[in-house]
């Protein structure tokens, strides 16, 4: 039998609604802890209640305790697989930072609910079985982070919330999950082709986002040319373009050194230095802008914070990013 540790964080799938007003808060005990027998017979689980906190609440120093508990759990612990409960508002956050500082060969799935556990129709006990059933899944190994929801498997790398509400909201867009979960039967159908790593033991860079819009001038570009900024990650119009009055505070930051990402503020797609005018990928790029393949911009955030960590030369950014 498979030793999976669960780290228990918070989020709807440990709350309940309140059935008079209808408001959703968390619990005094985390639901999940009383239902850890229904398990026995296909896994031994190591619960902790690690945190007890609402997704907007985490922060990427939460995000490296996560990573360094599981880092100690496969040294010291003997364990087959992780598993974590997470808010859903910023789990693809959560889930693209583990997988991109985490080198482990063992099957990591976070999950979470858009249900609370006393609704009807709650999600979580049900996504929280599907997680168990991944993460003792020796076909889930090597596969980086996963999150699972909803009877889908997909990469921390591509995932987004696509609803507020919806029990379908996460999706892969473009790329769609790379599996499923039917009848308690995990089935892989793709897999990413490569992965990327990056040693951490820090997260105290500045690094903000920005997204483009019609009109959008300098201001904001203005405000962030101070000491305390270290990256800058723009959401973009289309293919990569921004409003021409926005490249003047846009240039003293890049005359700063300070490195800037571009991606698609659009659903689908990727970034790419098409169009040749003023504001255009192409002259972006000339600038000295960083185009990123497929990430949107919370994770396009987390990943140059976390490159950051690691070096703050332009070409090899740029490397890490193309």
């Amino acid at each position: 039998m498979k030793n999976i540790l669960v780290l228990h964080t918070g989020g709807t799938i440990a709350m309940s609604e309140d059935q008079t007003t209808g408001k959703v808060a968390p619990n005094s005990e985390n639901p999940l802890l009383t239902q850890g027998h229904l398990f026995e017979k296909e896994a031994h689980l190591i619960v902790e209640d690690i945190f007890q906190r609402p997704s907007p609440h985490m922060t990427p120093t939460e995000m490296l305790q996560l990573k360094n508990r599981i880092e100690q759990a496969v040294l010291s612990e003997a364990i087959d697989g992780v598993i974590i409960t997470h808010g859903t508002d910023t789990l693809e956050e959560t889930a693209y930072f583990l997988d991109i500082t985490l080198e482990q060969h063992i099957p990591i799935v976070m999950t979470g609910a858009m249900r609370s556990s006393n609704e009807i129709g709650s999600d979580g006990l049900y996504n929280f079985q599907s997680a168990v059933w991944v993460a003792t899944s020796d076909e889930a190994k090597d596969k980086g982070v996963l999150v699972v929801m909803n009877d889908e498997i997909h990469t921390a790398r591509y995932v987004t919330k696509t609803h507020t509400t919806n029990v379908a909201t996460f999706r892969t867009p473009t790329f769609g999950p790379i599996g499923l979960i039917a009848k308690n039967k995990v089935l892989f159908f793709q897999e990413l082709i490569e992965e990327e790593k990056f040693d951490l033991t820090s997260v105290d860079k500045n690094v903000y986002l920005l997204k483009a819009y019609a009109g959008m001038e300098s201001t904001i570009f203005d405000a962030l040319d101070n000491p305390t900024t270290d990256g800058l990650v723009v959401e973009a119009l289309g293919a990569g373009n921004l409003p021409p009055a926005t490249l003047s505070g846009l240039s003293k930051l890049v005359a700063r050194n300070i490195p800037i990402v571009l991606v698609s503020r659009c659903f689908n797609g990727v970034a790419q230095d098409v169009y040749d005018y003023e504001g255009g990928g192409k002259r972006l790029r000339e600038m000295g802008v960083i185009f990123t393949n497929g990430l949107t911009g919370p994770k396009a955030r987390i990943k140059l914070l976390v490159a950051l960590n690691s070096t703050n030369e332009h070409d090899e950014l740029k490397r890490y990013f193309y």
